[in-house]
């Protein structure tokens, strides 16, 4: 049983199209490395499965819920699905602990010790527990990314999606983000990620996709997608990331 299908699947800016006929299914525990150029497709395809831009064709299930349906609560499906972006969108206003609680809290009506204690084991998660009481501008681009991805886990989602999460990060930041993923996959967390790490997808990924112009150009194991393109697109790719 898939967790998450993609059929048919067509989206348009105005003229422009930006995903064209993408189909894919990823299954419960599966880690999906999406590479591909800028302007491929890949993080508006994240932003279309958990419903928040619009498809003109095709349709996406998610856990059997159809996303594109209009009768589709997409609040409550929000909460399965969680998505981190490269900007951190941490409130700046807010403690580390406030930026984690507040949606258990409103969305999930958890009692303040409840969400508190919460706050704390998705942090000891990302390696943040003792900046529970920090605010966002106390801390390195790396430490909030990883409260951003604490504060997706408060909701308890049964899927992850990144969006080059590491892309504004220097080499040691991203590491330290990488590590908090590799755990995620080690427990078990069907995550979908848009990476140029392609070392990581390499080591994580159980399938890589490869975008290129709206569509899945190529996809397999990590292990062959990787070391054996069989386009010349993904060749030329992976040649540019690579060196």
């Amino acid at each position: 049983m898939s967790l998450v299908e993609l059929s048919h699947v067509v989206k348009r800016f105005g003229t422009n199209t930006v995903l064209d006929d993408v189909s894919m299914t990823v299954a419960p525990g599966e880690i999906i490395a999406v590479i591909g150029r800028s302007g491929s497709g890949k993080s508006t395809m994240l932003r279309c499965i958990n419903g928040l831009e619009p498809i003109q064709d095709g349709r996406i299930l998610f856990d059997g819920a159809v996303v594109n349906d209009p009768q589709t609560d997409l609040r409550a499906l929000r909460q399965r699905v969680g998505i981190v972006f490269q900007s951190y969108n941490l409130f700046p206003h807010l403690s580390v602990e406030k930026n984690i609680t507040l949606a258990p809290r409103v969305v999930k009506n958890m009692s303040e010790s409840e969400a508190r204690e919460l706050a704390r084991e998705v942090l000891r998660k990302v390696g943040l527990e003792e900046k529970i009481g920090a605010y966002p501008d106390q801390l390195s681009g790396g430490q909030q990314q990883r409260v951003a991805i604490a504060r997706s886990l408060a909701m308890r989602p049964q899927l992850m999606l990144f969006d080059e999460v590491t892309s504004a990060l220097d080499p040691e930041l991203t590491g330290e983000v990488l590590k908090v993923l590799e755990a995620m996959a080690g427990d078990g967390m069907t995550m979908l990620l848009v990476t140029h790490e392609i070392g990581f997808a390499k080591r994580v990924a159980s399938r890589v996709v490869f975008m290129h112009q709206g569509r899945i150009w190529e996809e397999g194991t990590a292990a062959e997608t990787l070391s054996a393109p069989r386009t010349q697109e993904l060749e030329t790719f992976l040649s540019a990331v690579l060196h």
